[in-house]
């Protein structure tokens, strides 16, 4: 299961030379050590924003990882679910997307979600 997500970003020519030139001087061994610098830096630079919001919004933040048998267990509980996270949510491949959507009732995440094909597509209209 993947911790990392792949992005893609556009930069101006000069600052990607400013890049290459900070990569060059070894003040970053690469590129992509410059950008995962920079991100990280803004995340702290706005710690207490975050921090606010996730409480505001009760996101649950890290990895949530689900299998069959929780579902099945809502399910016989009479359960629908609401899920809020902030980071990976997993739902394991062995879940059916009829029983995904029976007792998954929205979805807000901000992060990375892995599941089957057809359990996101029975689940693409609670995703917020």
């Amino acid at each position: 299961m993947p911790e990392t997500e792949k992005i893609t970003i556009n930069m101006s020519a000069v600052d990607l030379g400013k890049v290459d030139l900070l990569v060059q001087e070894s003040l970053y061994s690469n590129r992509t050590d410059f950008i995962r610098t920079a991100i990280r830096g803004q995340l702290e630079k706005h710690t207490l924003e975050i921090q606010q919001s996730v409480a505001r919004n009760s996101y649950v933040v890290g990895v949530l990882s689900f299998s069959r048998s929780d579902l099945e267990k809502w399910k016989a509980k009479g359960e629908k679910r609401k899920i809020t996270i902030l980071g990976l949510l997993h739902l394991h491949e062995d879940i059916p997307a009829d029983l995904a959507a029976e007792v998954i009732g929205s979805i807000k995440l901000l992060g990375i979600f892995i599941a089957s094909e057809e359990v996101k597509a029975a689940l693409a209209d609670r995703m917020k």
